[in-house]
């Protein structure tokens, strides 16, 4: 006979219940994105029948709409290119990006395991990657990957792929409704509420599932969730768009703060600063912004017509420069700089979020900038591009990176969108989630963005995809590790 279970309800209270279950797995996985889907695989692989529990109609969630970007250091690649990095250089890059308040120990293991995990999603997954590596802003060097068809998509089919051959069950449409817990506290299943509608939350159908060994959380962030993410951070209110799909909601978060895990650096919200007002969510401009403007050209203020930032730092300095000149700027680069990059912009120029101009008069005239002073800021950028130096930004200068001076000239407006939350639950080495008394929670494990810690104050662009696989694995292995 099982133990009465202890039931966390939405009322805060501890209700004993039945001693029943409507159905038993060793491992139970929350969520569906590259954390949830790689914390299965690994649970299956070390023995353990799984499940995967998927609250919306598809798998994927945010991590399907991403544009599929994993950094690494030390990899072949980056050796083959000359380009001398390490674990080291890594770590100290995402420390300063955080402003020194990320957990060092979480920090250490996505750098240490980063070309691992990529190797692991190449060899092991199938995962195909594009021939070329980039230096986003806030790194150091170029160690950023990014997958073939520029999209999570490719890393979530071989995900899914891999999880059908291992005969591992992905159930839609089966939402989180609390914690269930023995009387020593360790949690032995879930509360969940199949044929879930977000639009019909109140439909019954509650059912218990037991995990003989642990339950991993990996159900994302809360970027979606407007009423959550502005108590965080009042400015965050509905006026701010987001590039979250509106799924990505705090619900299963709450959830794990009811039976205490400690929050961490919840107020600490990501907006993506190559964001276009022009079109909603995460549409197409940003790949101009990321991969073309900030790697090779310049973003000016259209009031003075002037830089106001390096455009290659990280995406908060970013962000917050151009949250301060308080209006959208203005991303600037020429047909040598998209020649370059290597990137196809026709999507952004048929959708009119990137523009053509034949002479840089015309670029100023269409977004009311002073021309005379547009044209002093693009010869004085010029000549920090000939000279290998920005006095005034320290702008890192590219090696392929050449003059704007090769029309026609592209631009986009820039405003920033809530992209990715820090904050969320902690977790150790081992992602065992801790409470509020600094233990562990016996039977509950967590990775990926529900948890905070790794990226501090800002995440470097592409370190995400290298947690949730990093800390996916580690929590798969271990949660199929407990004892059943």
């Amino acid at each position: 006979m099982l133990e009465a279970p202890i039931i966390s309800t939405h009322t805060r209270v501890h209700e004993i219940a039945e001693p029943y279950w409507d159905e038993a797995y060793d491992v139970i996985v929350i969520g569906a994105g590259f954390a949830g889907l790689t914390a299965a695989i690994e649970a299956s692989n070390s023995g353990a029948s799984v499940v995967v529990l998927e609250k919306m109609r598809a798998p994927g969630g945010n991590s399907i709409i991403s544009d599929g970007g994993i950094a690494a250091a030390g990899t072949p690649m980056q050796q083959r290119l000359g380009i001398e990095d390490s674990p080291q250089l890594m770590y100290a890059d995402m420390l300063r990006a955080g402003l020194g308040i990320n957990h060092p120990d979480l920090v250490w293991e996505v750098a240490f395991r980063s070309a691992e995990v990529f190797q692991w999603s190449v060899d092991y997954l199938g995962v195909q990657y594009l021939d070329r590596l980039d230096q986003f802003g806030g790194h150091s060097v170029a160690r950023c990957f990014t997958a073939v068809e520029v999209s999570g998509a490719t890393i979530i089919r071989r995900q899914m792929e891999k999880l059908r051959d291992l005969g591992v069950e992905i159930r839609l449409q089966t939402s989180l409704q609390g914690f269930v817990r023995d009387t020593d506290g360790r949690v032995t299943g879930v509360r969940v509420q199949e044929d879930f509608e977000p639009s019909h939350p109140e439909v019954e159908g509650d059912r218990l599932l037991q995990a003989r060994m642990a339950v991993v959380l990996a159900t994302g962030g809360f970027g979606g969730d407007v009423r959550f993410r502005s108590v965080q951070d009042p400015r965050l209110t509905a006026d701010i768009d987001t590039t979250n799909k509106t799924s990505a909601t705090a619900e299963a978060l709450i959830e794990a703060l009811r039976i205490n895990a400690m929050p961490v650096h919840l107020s600490h919200i990501q907006l993506g600063p190559w964001s276009s007002p022009d079109e909603k969510g995460f549409g197409v401009g940003p790949r101009f912004a990321d991969y073309v403007v900030f790697q090779y050209g310049m973003a000016v203020n259209p009031d003075t017509g002037r830089r106001f930032v390096n455009e290659l730092a990280d995406r908060k300095t970013l962000a917050d420069a151009i949250l301060a000149v308080g209006k959208p700027c203005i991303g600037i680069a020429d047909a040598h700089a998209v020649a370059q990059s290597g990137w196809n912009i026709e999507r952004g120029l048929e959708k009119k979020v990137v523009r053509e101009f034949d002479e840089l008069s015309q670029l100023a005239s269409h977004y009311g900038i002073p021309a005379d002073a547009l044209q002093v800021t693009l010869e004085r950028f010029n000549r920090c591009i000939e000279e290998q130096a920005d006095p005034d930004y320290a702008k890192p200068v590219i090696a392929e990176a050449a003059p704007l001076s090769h029309p026609p000239y592209y631009a986009m407006r820039l405003w920033p969108k809530v992209h990715f939350t820090m904050g969320g639950i902690q977790i150790d080495v081992r992602g065992r989630v801790i409470d509020l008394n600094g233990k562990t929670i016996a039977g509950l494990y967590a990775a990926g963005e529900v948890t905070g810690g790794v990226h501090g104050a800002c995440r470097l662009g592409s370190c995400a995809i290298t947690e949730c696989l990093v800390f996916g694995r580690i929590a798969g292995r271990n949660a199929a590790a407990e004892p059943a």
